[in-house]
């Protein structure tokens, strides 16, 4: 039986509501087998006979849930922060070439690997992915989660028009790639299978159909795709669609709109479509950094959570500039600020890790400390950055703390990142 007693001020939250967060000066976490046994103020197991020595104790620093990252794009990571162009632009000019280095399954195992690395060094340890067209390219992507026991959920994105000729699958390639991804890696360790069409523009409506037909047959795997992300991008799917009735009415028809269903940015919908997206129970994926990037516009968050729809966020990277969720969360307070809107730093913090969760279908498994969940977490340093560490001296509140994390923070006040109860990232080790 393997045991760890990690002690440490400690935040997370037991229901599923940031206003019932818990945050302890000093508490212990116990880890059994790779799984939650207990969380309780120190006090509580010294009085239940734990000797203190026995605790990794780590007393200058904030220990909470692991990172959730609702929408990343793995093959994307070496054009991060690309210069100048918008979305349809940017897909040509940087999105298209970099997927198509993909075709060399030695440089896509490469890639997976150092993905892997650098989720869990920014103290993401749950990720929503999507890998290139190329089928080996998912399946070094699981295999590189899988090798270090990570919750990862990704697809092979499907996309049979509308791009370079080198990196177009078709109907038929594109359902059987998937369901051969699905059956080797779908339910193995911590792994899931998202049913991943990059988009309406690029997947003919015979491939959404076959991707609905796939998801059916597989109904507890989930589906990944992009909605409504820019007014050039409606532009031209309108003139490009017969009889276009809106973006959402594309996925509807064609079966994709369901409840595990994760639509990525959501930011120009009309009142109709927000109103099918909350009847069919589909999740929308906030991405601030990625839509201040290439300035796609401001994801409306109020109007959304007002309708009822399940909201996951993500960095969105490689439109998005980092892969720190601390600095995604950042990016979406200026966001709802840009709305006269300020986001309480509880409430971003519960969407990065156990509203995530919930929105995505995993809170039985991740997001809090509550026993039996599965013993994912990190440890913040604030000492890693001496702004951080001057500028919370200061702090009233938990709340205080986390504002100066979310805006001013990155992966370097990660120290550690625990993944099924094993250590897999320590700053400054090796």
């Amino acid at each position: 039986m393997s045991q760890r007693f990690v002690r440490a001020r400690a935040l997370h939250f037991p229901e599923l509501t940031c206003s019932g967060f818990d945050y302890s000066e000093d508490a212990v976490l116990h880890i059994e087998n790779g799984y939650i046994k207990r969380f309780a103020p120190a006090r509580s197991f010294f009085s239940d006979g734990l000797e203190p020595d026995v605790c990794e104790h780590y007393p200058n620093m904030l220990l909470m849930p692991g990172l959730i990252d609702a929408h990343v794009h793995f093959p994307q990571v070496e054009i991060i922060a690309s210069f100048g162009d918008q979305l349809l632009d940017w897909l040509e000019h940087y999105t298209f070439p970099a997927e198509a280095k993909f075709a060399d399954q030695q440089y896509a195992r490469a890639a997976a690997a150092e993905f892997i690395e650098l989720l869990v060094a920014h103290g993401t340890t749950t990720a929503f992915t999507y890998a290139t067209s190329h089928c080996h390219s998912a399946d070094a992507l699981f295999e590189a989660a899988f090798a270090r026991s990570m919750r990862l959920v990704a697809g092979k994105v499907l996309m049979d028009r509308n791009a370079p000729e080198n990196i177009l699958d078709t109907v038929a390639t594109g359902q059987a790639d998937s369901e051969y991804l699905i059956k080797k890696w779908h339910g193995q360790g911590r792994l899931g299978y998202a049913v991943t069409p990059r988009f309406a523009g690029t997947s003919s409506d015979q491939q959404l159909q076959s991707a609905a037909e796939l998801f059916a047959r597989y109904p507890d795997t989930w589906v990944q795709t992009h909605l409504a992300e820019n007014l050039a991008e409606l532009a031209w799917l309108q003139s490009i669609v017969d009889d276009f009735k809106d973006y959402f009415s594309i996925y509807e028809q064609a079966g994709l709109a369901t409840q595990r269903s994760v639509f990525g940015h959501c930011i120009h919908l009309s009142d109709r479509e927000l109103s099918r997206l909350k009847e069919t129970g589909g999740i929308a994926a906030f991405c601030p950094s990625s839509n201040l990037f290439l300035g796609s516009g401001l994801f409306p968050l109020q109007a959304i959570r007002g309708e009822g729809i399940p909201v996951a966020i993500g960095t969105d990277v490689g439109a998005g500039t980092s892969l720190s969720m601390l600095s995604t969360l950042g990016d979406a307070y200026r966001v709802c600020q840009l709305q006269n809107f300020a986001l309480d730093p509880l409430e971003a913090f519960y969407m990065a890790t156990l509203g995530n969760a919930h929105a995505l279908h995993l809170s039985d498994r991740i997001g809090n400390f509550c026993a039996g969940k599965e013993a994912d977490f990190i440890l913040l340093n604030p000492a890693r950055n001496a702004l951080v560490a001057k500028r919370i001296k200061t702090s009233k509140h938990i709340r205080d703390e986390l504002f100066c994390y979310m805006m001013m923070g990155d992966d370097r006040l990660v120290e550690q990142t625990t993944l099924l109860g094993d250590i897999q990232f320590q700053r400054g080790a090796g």
